[in-house]
Formats: structure tokens, C-alpha cells, sequence
């Protein structure tokens, strides 16, 4: 088991009134799992990534990442946790303009205190496994949104994080390019990548193994997906 959640509450108090976004949430997700977190907007769902990728702090209750408590750390221990144990991949894909696609996608490992000569190597690497290896040097505005998206899950790769966390990974993308950004999910998963999908799309979650479905910040229906679609557009 790599995520457990017991009794999570989270609520923002704005000094007239406490708005509870998230209400005595359980939960867990196994290593290898690939998860759809849905629900409409205000469901919950955008607090629960940001408390999973330790970007913001549950109220109340339990939060066990990788068999680590992160409930209670300090926020340069919630840092460090980002850093090791976590992948991002966001909408607006977050890469740095004035950097070429290798550079950006090396960028968590100056962090990590990496050489230069094995950041680069590692994000070839990565690049590669995600199909850019002949845009490596090119820079975002000189890349399709379906590129930068590839772009932005290789930097989540790099450090070899625990869990992926893909918050609306396809929400700037047309049909085709969100096709192929799910096909890239579908493989790393098979390859043993833990992975968590906040999607609003039903055709999107559908390309997961589970459901979790989220209303006024409480979950409402937990499922196994059946008729999963697979790459090619096959259902299992």
C-alpha cells in the first residue's frame, strides 16, 4: 500500500466563514494502482491532489505516503517529500519558456544536487520513454500542446517518484494529443508506475483501472472500472 487516508477533513476558515472542502475522506491506493479522482467543480476533488502531492495541509485525520506520516511534517519536510516521492503533471504543462525540453525536464534534479552531466542523462532518458527524443532541444513555444504535455510527464519521471499525480492532464488538449498522453499513462503503468488522475472527463477516467468519485467533499462511489479503454481505442 502506498497511500493511506483516514478520516481526512479539510477546512479553509476565511474569518467570517469555514467552508468544509472535504469531509472524513478514507481511502487507499496500492503500489501499481492507476486512480481517476472525479467530480464536478467544488466536488473536492482539486483540494484532495493538492493534500496528496503534500501542496497543501489536511485539517484532520491521517495521511500515510510510502509508509511515512506526512500529516504532521514541517513544511521543509513536506518539500523534501514533493521532491523524492512525488511526480506532477498539471493542465497548463508548467515548463519554463526560456528553457529547451531537455533543460526543463532536468530541472527537478538540480534540485535533488544531481550532476549536470547525469541530470542530462536521466532526462534523455525520459524524453525518449515518452517518444521526444528528437525535440529534446527544442523549446516550448516551438512545441504542440500534446508535445509539451510529454514534455511536462517526463520532468514527472526524472526522480523516479513513487506516485504520479496528473491533475486534468488533457485539459488543454485536443482529442487526438489526449489520446496519446492517455497511451503514455497506459504504459508507465504497465511498467509499474503508481498513478492518480484528477479528470472531469468520464472518457478520460475511463482509460484507468479505478474510479473514485467525489460530491461536497465526500466520496460517492469507489469502483473498479469495466470496459476500460486501452490504447488503440480497445475495451477490456
Amino acid at each position: 500500500m502506498i497511500i493511506q487516508i483516514e478520516n481526512l477533513q479539510k477546512i479553509y476558515d476565511t474569518g467570517k466563514i469555514q467552508v468544509e472542502a472535504l469531509k472524513s475522506v478514507n481511502f487507499e491506493v496500492d503500489e501499481k494502482e492507476y486512480v481517476a479522482i472525479m467530480g464536478a467543480s467544488g466536488s473536492g476533488k482539486s483540494t484532495l491532489m493538492n493534500i496528496l502531492g503534500c501542496l497543501d495541509r489536511l485539517t484532520a485525520g491521517t495521511y500515510i505516503l510510502g509508509g511515512q506520516d506526512v500529516s504532521t511534517m514541517e513544511t521543509n519536510q513536506l518539500a523534501a517529500v514533493r521532491n523524492k516521492k512525488i511526480g506532477f503533471v498539471f493542465q497548463a504543462f508548467n515548463l519554463l519558456p526560456r528553457l529547451t525540453a531537455l533543460d526543463n525536464v532536468a530541472l527537478p534534479m538540480m534540485y535533488a544536487g544531481m550532476s549536470r552531466a547525469d541530470r542530462i542523462k536521466a532526462a534523455q532518458t525520459a524524453l525518449k520513454k515518452v517518444g521526444l527524443e528528437d525535440r529534446m532541444d527544442h523549446k516550448p513555444n516551438e512545441l504542440s500542446g500534446g508535445q509539451k504535455q510529454r514534455v511536462a510527464i517526463a520532468r514527472a519521471l526524472v526522480n523516479n517518484p513513487d506516485i504520479i499525480l496528473a491533475d486534468e492532464p488533457t485539459g488543454n488538449l485536443d482529442t487526438k494529443s489526449s489520446e496519446e498522453i492517455m497511451e503514455i499513462f497506459e504504459g508507465l503503468n504497465n511498467e509499474g508506475a503508481t498513478i492518480i488522475m484528477v479528470t472531469h472527463e468520464h472518457d478520460i477516467a475511463m482509460h484507468t483501472k479505478r474510479s473514485i468519485v467525489f460530491r461536497d467533499g465526500q466520496i460517492i462511489s469507489d469502483k473498479i472500472n469495466q470496459n476500460r479503454i486501452l490504447r488503440g481505442g480497445s475495451t477490456v
